[in-house]
């Protein structure tokens, strides 16, 4: 397995009604590494992720899990390397119940039951969902859904976690749930967001895309205290690092 284990080189993308997505992206993303994707709404983030598993092909430019280009072959592989958590919920949870929704990925593997029920125990503890297994998803809250849908992921065991907008419609205490679960998984993390705040908790690296390019690439603070790179991109500080909107103190911080 390379030391490079997500590489995008030279990306592009179009959609059907002549927009360009992307525009020549490249960057790699080493074994462990937490990192988010950050840009205005448009950017070209939801198009690049949907790339990281296969659910679009590249059109120009290539990329790699490991050591393996995503091609339709090495497609059935890619995916039981990489976890893909949609932004909306829903997209993922289609079956009757929790359990069965959580079991499908290793079901469709072909693994014996007793594995199954293993992974589907292990994988709603992780997320603090055990209690919910015998429940249907539509009547779930949106945090619950949300950490289901975290739970069909991690139950086929991905070494890398690609998740899109993961705090969309969270109160402030699913989200912070979210960040304390998200904090325990130690593999590769890749998680494009509005949400700053959280890429503060979580990514040490930050991926700016811009009209489809990486216009910047690097330690998160050093981005976030970029004024000009942030204007530039449509992005503002994350809300802790900006002033104290009552007394303009520079050192206001959210608790």
């Amino acid at each position: 397995m390379s030391h490079h284990i997500v590489a995008v080189k030279d990306l592009h993308y179009r959609y059907a009604d002549g927009t360009a997505a992307l525009r020549g992206l490249t960057f790699a993303i080493h074994h462990g590494e937490a990192v988010a994707i950050v840009g205005a709404n448009g950017a070209g983030k939801s198009t690049l992720l949907l790339h990281l598993n296969g659910c679009l092909t590249p059109q120009q430019g290539e990329v790699r899990i490991g050591d393996f280009p995503l091609t339709k072959a090495t497609l059935p592989s890619i995916r039981q390397t990489v976890g893909m958590v949609f932004q909306d919920p829903d997209d993922q949870l289609f079956m009757p119940t929790v359990e069965a929704d959580v079991a499908f990925g290793p079901l469709n593997l072909g693994l014996p039951p007793e594995e199954v029920e293993q992974r589907v125990i292990a994988a709603l503890q992780q997320v603090a969902a055990l209690h919910l297994r015998r429940r249907p998803p539509h009547r779930l809250s949106g945090g619950e859904k949300r950490a289901v849908a975290i739970a069909t992921v991690l139950a086929m065991s991905p070494n890398i976690l690609v998740m899109d907008e993961p705090t969309t419609g969270l109160d402030p205490r699913g989200r912070r749930r979210l960040i304390e679960r998200l904090a325990a998984f130690h593999h590769t993390r890749i998680i494009a967001t509005h949400d700053l705040d959280l890429v503060l908790d979580l990514c040490p690296r930050t991926i700016v895309i811009h009209e489809g390019k990486v216009t910047a690439d690097g330690p998160t603070a050093a981005i976030f205290s970029d004024t000009d790179l942030l204007a530039a991109s449509h992005l503002e500080k994350p809300l802790r690092l900006q002033g104290c909107p009552v007394c303009g103190g520079k050192d206001f911080q959210h608790p």
